[in-house]
């Protein structure tokens, strides 16, 4: 028997979740994001598959979804407890699958270890077994790692199966643009190609002390690494710890003033730090992130002196990091991020959070 990693991504899973609380929606375009108000700043969760095909896609405001959308699209707002309650059931589900390690990686995805001689006979029946517990539908990628298995994921959607390995993954992705890797994103994908780097074949030829030169010796090994479709293959089933809690706020009108930021920095932290407190784990570092009117975002943090269980200590220390904000422009969104220690026992590699984080 050989070993596999599969990769199991829940299909459009929000609007999915939303589709079968409200069976008459199927087949019709559904926006979910911020309070299901497109009049409103807000950004788009997801949006399901109907939708997609007019251009609208997760991260976008809801705005201009609503110009793109058609008459009969439907907004419907955020409801966080019904897609973890959803996503718990789906993981139980895949964890109760014979002879399987699992390894929740977000809500809506997860890897799956198995010794088999068939991966796809297991891949169809976590597919089976989510249908029938959920009523929802899952794509699945078959990898001899976990980064196989997840870009495999993409050429199973909708409700596929796709095997990629060492064998195939120059034929499938050697003329793919660099941006179809798991963790290139834009930017890195526009610095590769200023190097003449634009496809997968491209980076996994390139000079590996280039990389080391424009990325740094851990990043610049792992990108060329990356062309190659090498990875991680162990399926890690310890149970995720949180790195940090975070809260953020997109505001209908923008912020003007240094009251109106610190009143905003200190709810937000509040929040922050009491998530943490929920977990009787002291904060170690503040981060904040702002996005300046009309759309540019920046991230900064800073360390505080020594970890604190301290809730005014980490509203102080938001606060602080607000007065460096330029008070020339206006204020959009504001988030801040507590990060904390990790507890004795706990994972020290960050995982994906099953909430969102700044």
């Amino acid at each position: 028997m050989a070993d596999w990693v599969l990769h199991v991504d829940m299909d459009q899973f929000i609007a999915a979740v939303e589709v079968l609380r409200r069976p008459e929606l199927a087949g019709r375009p559904v926006i979910v994001g911020g309070r299901g108000d497109p009049t409103e700043r807000a950004v788009v969760s997801t949006a399901s598959y109907e939708a997609r095909a007019f251009g609208i896609g997760s991260g976008m405001p809801l705005k201009i979804a609503a110009r793109k959308a058609p008459e009969d699209a439907v907004f419907l707002p955020v409801d966080h407890d019904a897609y973890e309650a959803a996503s718990h059931e789906v993981m139980s589900t895949l964890r109760a699958l014979p002879g399987v390690v699992l390894e929740v990686i977000g809500w809506d995805e997860c890897f799956l270890g198995v010794s088999v001689d068939d991966p796809e006979a297991v891949a169809r029946s976590a597919q089976a077994a989510v249908l029938e517990a959920t009523g929802l539908h899952c794509s699945v990628g078959i990898g001899d790692n976990k980064v196989r298995a997840k870009i495999a994921t993409e050429f199973g959607k909708p409700r596929g199966v796709f095997r990629l390995t060492a064998e195939n993954w120059f034929e499938v992705m050697g003329d793919k643009p660099t941006r179809d890797l798991w963790g290139v994103g834009p930017k890195i994908s526009r610095r590769l190609a200023e190097h003449g780097i634009d496809t997968v074949r491209r980076l996994a030829e390139a000079d590996r002390e280039m990389l080391v030169g424009e990325f740094g010796p851990r990043m610049g090994v792992w990108y060329g690494e990356l062309g190659e479709g090498r990875g991680p293959a162990v399926v890690d089933d310890t149970p995720w710890v949180a790195r940090s809690h975070s809260r953020e706020t997109t505001f209908q009108q923008n912020l003007t003033t240094e009251a109106e930021v610190e009143e905003a920095l200190r709810e937000l932290a509040g929040h922050a730090f009491d998530d943490c407190a929920a977990e009787s784990r002291p904060v170690m570092r503040v981060h904040l992130k702002v996005r300046y009117a009309p759309f540019e975002t920046k991230t900064f943090g800073r360390k505080l002196p020594a970890p604190t269980t301290d809730r005014d200590e980490v509203i102080a220390a938001a606060v602080e990091l607000g007065k460096t904000l330029d008070r020339d422009r206006e204020v959009r969104l504001l988030g801040v991020r507590a990060e904390m220690t990790m507890p004795d026992d706990g994972d020290p590699v960050e995982r994906t959070p099953v909430r969102g984080r700044i």
